[in-house]
């Protein structure tokens, strides 16, 4: 006798997808806390830095993409909007480079906090940029998100690095990043728009990573310089996989874990602890972002309700 065909039990994926977002998210707290202590304690240029989180992540692609049936280079290059790719791929190193340049002299838990007004940043410009307008209610859970960072970085009051400035930057272009990515996804199959960030990515920076290059003084520099491209690329891997097991309302308040585990690395490789301040504007932020996602997952279960049956 056959044993019966069990369907997919949605309550194990879901918990399957956190446990890869949970396991992501940690794998980016290390790719910062790597590109910190690379740049911090050995003395590298933030170039090469950059330049080999992509080089390494770019090979690895290279190396996988016969397991998705793709053969051919120009399968990879086909694209119906180049200029949107190759924007698209501008904004993702800028974000990787803005990002690692504020993590020279912040803590960590400074630009993580900062990097979470992302989701609501993109939710701003969701109307203007894609007609995706929001109402009243998350207007003002975005306004709660922002006073957050007021009270993490307290402008005005002494305290703020200008590094945050660099902080802001990454943010600014991981909201458009992520806008441009969601509008790509009509049109280009994820493997190639991932493809075109790590090509140029890889190429766009080798004359930063030449002019900028310090010889690793050690075996150490080495192995956590080509680690860079692995935690990114397995961070993302297991990202885009949690969103495939469960939907986006069940997963992305376990994003802002992220903090926990920055605070972790933070404490144990550099001595740092977050302050009053930091912490109080994390959680406004967190808050406001978990009410963004309750708010379009409500929103989406009254559209269905709504909708005439077929």
């Amino acid at each position: 006798m056959h044993k019966p065909v069990h369907s997919i039990d949605p309550a194990r994926q879901r918990l399957k997808a956190i446990g890869f977002m949970l396991m992501a998210v940690g794998l980016f707290s290390g790719l910062d806390t790597t590109a910190k202590f690379l740049a911090t304690r050995e003395g590298l240029g933030m170039g090469q830095i950059v330049w080999s989180r992509f080089i390494v992540q770019f090979m690895l692609l290279l190396t996988l993409v016969p397991a998705f049936g793709i053969m051919s280079a120009k399968a990879l290059f086909t694209t119906n909007r180049l200029g949107l790719q190759l924007l698209r791929s501008v904004l993702m190193v800028g974000t990787t480079a803005f990002n690692f340049m504020a993590l020279q002299y912040m803590r960590l838990d400074q630009t993580i906090t900062i990097i979470f007004l992302a989701p609501l940043t993109v939710a701003l410009l969701a109307g203007p940029l894609l007609g995706e307008w929001v109402g009243r209610r998350r207007i003002i859970a975005i306004m709660v998100g922002f006073l957050g960072v007021l009270v993490a970085v307290r402008p005005g009051l002494g305290v703020m690095h200008p590094a945050v400035l660099y902080a802001f930057a990454a943010m600014l272009a991981y909201a458009l990043f992520m806008l441009l990515t969601r509008h790509m996804a009509s049109f280009d199959p994820p493997l190639v728009t991932l493809f075109y960030s790590m090509f140029v990515g890889t190429f766009a920076g080798i004359p930063f990573a030449v002019s900028d290059w310090q010889t690793p003084p050690d075996t150490l520099s080495w192995v956590l310089l080509g680690s860079l491209g692995i935690l990114g690329g397995l961070g993302h891997w297991l990202f885009l996989h949690a969103y495939r097991l469960a939907p986006a309302s069940a997963i992305a308040p376990f994003l802002y874990m992220q903090l926990l585990t920055m605070v972790a690395f933070g404490y144990a490789v550099f001595g740092d602890l977050p302050d009053f301040w930091t912490l109080a504007g994390a959680a406004l932020i967190v808050a406001s972002g978990i009410y963004l996602v309750h708010r379009e997952h409500r929103l989406a279960r009254e559209m269905v309700d709504a909708a005439p049956p077929s």
